[in-house]
């Protein structure tokens, strides 16, 4: 008898194989459907959908560079408007994506970080060195849904497909170039100060690690 792997539902030796379950769309609670359309839209987010057949309308937006799209519409969700909270947008740099919310209509908070370790109560700016995972800013939608934004500039480990690494947009990958050149000037001061002819592949090394969450080199 013979043991066949299929696409989508992979059975090898006996084992089922681990198979992909992508978050693609979370459904927003709104009592508006069109203010709220308005509302992203104004944030220059991509419009997806936009289907309307009498009292029925639906639409889905993505944010730039995100993996994840919004969906809300009439008949959507029993949930009340305004009930989704704590829904994270993450971003490289966090006064630069505050300033560009606000630019664009945004009323969003000032730039906190917790005090003393991830539990700490919030302080004013962001956190020391800019340290990952550990500044945030909010804004709420028409309805009062509400997003935080937080800052990643290098994932954990194991937060990341470490063969999959990737820059979800021009303004990302630049960051990262900005984050290994500063830290590819510290490798070539341990050199001596000599010029690093293999810098193309230590930046390429540094960038995937820093991603993936492993270890940087040195």
């Amino acid at each position: 008898m013979s043991t066949e792997t299929h696409t989508g539902s992979a059975i090898a030796g006996g084992n089922v194989a681990q198979i992909d379950q992508k978050l693609e769309v979370v459904t927003l609670p709104v009592s508006d459907v069109d203010r709220a359309k308005a509302f992203y839209a104004g944030l220059g987010w991509r419009l997806d959908a936009d289907f309307s057949e009498g009292e029925k309308h639906v639409v889905q937006f993505t944010p730039p560079g995100s993996g994840t799209s919004i969906h809300f519409g009439t008949g959507r969700t029993p949930a009340a408007p305004g009930s989704a909270q704590g829904l994270f947008l993450v971003v490289s740099d966090i006064q630069a994506a505050r300033a560009a919310l606000m630019e664009r209509g945004a009323e969003v908070s000032d730039v906190l970080h917790p005090d003393g370790g991830p539990l700490g109560d919030p302080a004013s700016g962001p956190a020391p060195d800019h340290q990952s995972y550990g500044s945030y800013a909010t804004f709420s939608d028409p309805d009062g849904n509400g997003w935080l934004l937080q800052e990643v500039t290098a994932r954990l480990p194991g937060r990341i497909d470490s063969e999959a690494t990737t820059s979800a947009s021009t303004d990302d990958l630049a960051n990262a170039m900005r984050r290994a050149a500063a830290a590819h000037g510290e490798h070539e001061k341990r050199m001596g100060g000599e010029y690093d002819t293999n810098w193309p592949d230590w930046y390429a090394t540094y960038m995937a690690a820093e991603q993936s969450g492993s270890e940087l080199p040195q």
